[in-house]
């Protein structure tokens, strides 16, 4: 699994972006850019939060809370999430539960289809 650093410098990388060019976007300096992609410093929470929103990431991404740099990114399953998350714990396991049954249905019906 790839540090917060590697991952900053990964995607920073992919978008073309210098470190210059990340540094003013994240007003701060090319040598905190660095020592953040070197893990030699760790940003704050706005800093990070700014950080994934300029590489077009998560936070949770970089912090290595998952391995997908776009999960989470759809803003309609984010409040659908949000909503579920509100509801009460016996709402929540029913709507969890249909979903489990979809998600089982559709990875066998793939499964067959192979």
């Amino acid at each position: 699994m790839d540090t917060f650093g590697k991952k900053i410098a990964t995607l920073r990388k992919t978008s073309k972006m210098s470190q210059t060019e990340l540094s003013k976007a994240l007003n701060t300096s090319t040598s905190v850019i660095g020592r953040y992609e070197r893990d030699e410093m760790t940003p704050s929470i706005d800093a990070a939060r700014k950080l994934a929103k300029i590489l077009n990431t998560t936070v949770g991404y970089l912090l290595g809370e998952t391995e997908q740099e776009d999960l989470f990114k759809d803003p309609d399953m984010l409040k659908r999430l949000n909503e579920i998350e509100k509801m009460n714990k016996e709402d929540k396991g029913h709507i969890l539960s249909v979903v489990d049954g979809f998600i089982k249905s559709i990875k066998l019906k793939n499964i067959a289809t192979l």
